[in-house]
């Protein structure tokens, strides 16, 4: 720790003080006090300021930035990704910060449909061979959604397989800026969709049976295994979170999508799980409200 001068000059007294008592023999006869030897302390790092306009976007994750069912049933529309599609439905993250003819050359999109995290890593080596300027992450719901509440993916190694993907950025592109997005709120979904006769009907094909599986079901055993879902979302938007803060580069949103007050609109009309054009749009917004914001 850097001392104050004031601290020194109170440690420079005490000690000619104590080697006084002690006698003249123990400074060599002369009776002055040692010098209090300072050790030259290494200036700290200056914290990189974020840039508001990179000029360069990639994407990783899952079939959320793959604009899956947000088009036709079934099938992936980049075009109207919240993160690099070209719709103008959509106003995509990437066309909102480079405008749309360099987002069509300076944007990229590696996530996968069906994603999880242990996906991520792979994913984040491929967006690093871009040496892009940002670089966003939405993954986290498809480790929630599986056929059971005990198939759900461990939280540590959530965190571990987060902190790698991190660690294969930063040896690809040690400079790219990262923009982690919250895991959306999967209880509002079932919420929200359950109102839907055909939704409902969807959902028994097998989509995240482990929050939306008997969406009708009120008794007791339901509810807490919802509530065992919502708990897991929960823990990994704070594995996001904290393993983020420890990256200088990176910018967690807040929990601005877990958060975010989605309703029938936002999802998609095939599925009433991904989110629909103007889901993608709300997405898109979020992301630009936080790459943007200025802050200490």
């Amino acid at each position: 720790m850097r001392r104050r001068p004031g601290a020194l000059a109170v440690l420079a007294a005490v000690t000619a003080a104590v080697v006084g008592l002690a006698g003249c023999d123990a400074v060599g006869g002369d009776g002055g006090a040692p010098e209090v030897e300072r050790k030259a302390q290494p200036a700290p790092k200056p914290t990189p300021r974020w840039d508001v306009s990179p000029a360069s976007v990639a994407a990783v994750g899952d079939s959320i930035t793959r604009g899956f069912d947000a088009c036709t049933v079934l099938s992936d529309c980049p075009e109207v990704s919240w993160a690099t599609g070209s719709s103008p439905e959509v106003d995509s993250l990437a066309v909102r910060l480079l405008g749309s003819a360099r987002a069509a050359t300076h944007s990229w999109n590696y996530a996968e449909t069906g994603a999880r995290m242990a996906d991520l890593p792979g994913q984040m080596a491929q967006a690093a061979n871009r040496r892009p300027e940002l670089v966003t992450v939405m993954a986290g719901a498809n480790d929630a959604c599986r056929k059971s509440v005990a198939d759900m993916t461990p939280v540590v190694e959530f965190r571990q397989a987060f902190k790698d993907a991190l660690a294969a950025l930063r040896r690809g592109a040690p400079r790219a800026q990262l923009y982690v997005a919250s895991v959306p709120d999967l209880l509002r979904l079932w919420s929200e969709g359950r109102t839907n006769p055909l939704g409902k009907q969807v959902w028994k094909l097998g989509i995240c049976p482990s929050m939306l599986g008997d969406a009708d079901a009120l008794d007791a055993a339901a509810t807490d295994r919802r509530q065992s879902v919502q708990e897991r979302v929960r823990a990994y938007n704070e594995v996001l979170r904290t393993v983020c803060e420890d990256d200088e580069r990176c910018r967690f949103d807040g929990g601005a999508v877990f958060g975010y007050d989605f309703g029938t609109d936002q999802l998609s009309q095939w599925d009433w799980f991904h989110p629909s054009k103007d889901g993608q749009a709300r997405l898109a917004e979020l992301a630009y409200r936080e790459v943007t914001a200025e802050k200490g």
